[in-house]
């Protein structure tokens, strides 16, 4: 089994201002029991920032303070503009990837870094290179540690956070499991501390508007996702089938008994079957360009049986895109359908929208054909 494991900040620094040796060493001894099981381990790892602050708070306390320390250098977090962060970003990362070296090289392991934006998912032929490294280290029998690359990452560029990070270096790896921890025991039916009947809900097979109501944000204030993105995470994963589960990094031998099939947290069911390369690239990486509205008859096609996009089926769309952008897809209420590679600019679609195929031609002075999205190239969501 191929496995993606998500640490989250606050999962690493067990909600302190330093990494915690005991968490991390302990995680360590788990990664290497299930390669030793035979299964394939790749790491997502957040805290480059949180280890950044650490170091850097930790040579302020041993020499004399600035007269007018900066957020950078005297390692608070309040006010860090995207310099500050980035900067952090690059002095943690080196002693983020020191201690994940170190702690591996008590098994004998060795580990090695990739560093990963939007970029390198978005475009094809980079989203090819990033998926022949990644199996080229796990082929090599080394451990791969996934980060995103903050030091230069800004928000055009930028996948967000290490949730959504982590479902698509699942795509990419083609994994067969994605296991979040969090410092929570999974997604529970309400916030906890304001409803003590909120119960942990172990299985999911529907990722609603209900769902993501109940999913709330980042407690913590130390990363940058909560339940929300762990759910659009899922989302993405699930429809490459690859099963999800949340769950709380404090139960005892947590990723030996989720793998398993046994152990407390929330498992999403993945949905269909494997996609092929081009698929997975789809789905996780371009960034969607612009919107299209479906007629209801549209969405049952491209749902239900399968089909290509038409024009006659598309009721209204928004944004500017060029030919062989990734739009998203949403039906008469605005719920997401899919993603899909359109194959007319949105100038030209604005023209021919709602029209017959046969009428393309006569209203453009040209046509591509009468598919507006292809359904190769296009991603439905369940």
């Amino acid at each position: 089994m191929r496995i993606v494991v998500k640490l989250g900040t606050s999962t690493l620094t067990g909600g302190t201002k330093r990494l915690q040796r005991s968490v991390m060493v302990e995680l360590a001894r788990q990664v290497q029991e299930l390669r030793l099981a035979g299964h394939q381990v790749i790491v997502v790892t957040s805290g480059a920032i949180a280890a950044g602050r650490e170091k850097m708070a930790g040579m302020v306390a041993a020499i004399q303070a600035p007269p007018n320390p900066s957020p950078v250098t005297d390692g608070r977090k309040k006010d860090e503009n995207l310099v500050d962060k980035q900067v952090l970003a690059a002095l943690g990362q080196v002693y983020l990837m020191s201690v994940w070296q170190s702690l591996f090289e008590i098994h004998n392991t060795l580990v090695g870094q990739m560093l990963l934006t939007r970029a390198d998912l978005e475009h094809r032929e980079r989203f090819l290179n990033a998926r022949d490294t990644l199996l080229g280290l796990l082929a090599a029998n080394v451990v791969p540690i996934i980060n995103e690359n903050d030091a230069v990452a800004t928000a055009e560029i930028k996948v967000g956070d290490n949730d959504n990070l982590s479902a698509r270096v699942a795509l990419l790896a083609n994994a067969d499991l994605l296991i979040m921890l969090t410092d929570q025991p999974g997604l529970m039916s309400a916030d906890p501390t304001r409803d003590p009947t909120a119960i942990l809900l172990r299985e999911i097979s529907t990722i609603d508007e209900g769902l993501h109501a109940i999913a709330g944000g980042s407690v913590s204030g130390l990363g940058t996702g909560g339940m929300a993105t762990k759910l659009q995470a899922a989302q993405i994963a699930r429809q490459s089938a690859v099963e999800v589960v949340i769950a709380g990094v404090k139960q005892a031998d947590v990723l030996l008994k989720l793998v398993a099939g046994a152990g407390d947290g929330t498992r999403i069911r993945a949905l269909g079957s494997r996609l092929e390369s081009r698929k997975r690239w789809l789905l996780s990486g371009p960034q969607s360009q612009g919107r299209i509205e479906l007629d209801q008859g549209a969405c049952e096609a491209v749902r239900a049986n399968k089909k290509s996009l038409l024009a006659k089926g598309i009721v209204r769309c928004d944004g500017e895109f060029e030919r062989g952008d990734a739009v998203r897809m949403v039906d008469p209420q605005g719920h997401p359908v899919g993603v899909g590679l359109v194959r007319y600019h949105s100038s030209e679609l604005q023209a021919i929208l709602g029209r017959h195929s046969e009428d393309i031609q006569s209203v453009l002075g040209y046509s591509v054909g009468g598919v507006v999205i292809h359904r190769d190239e296009l991603i439905v969501f369940g």
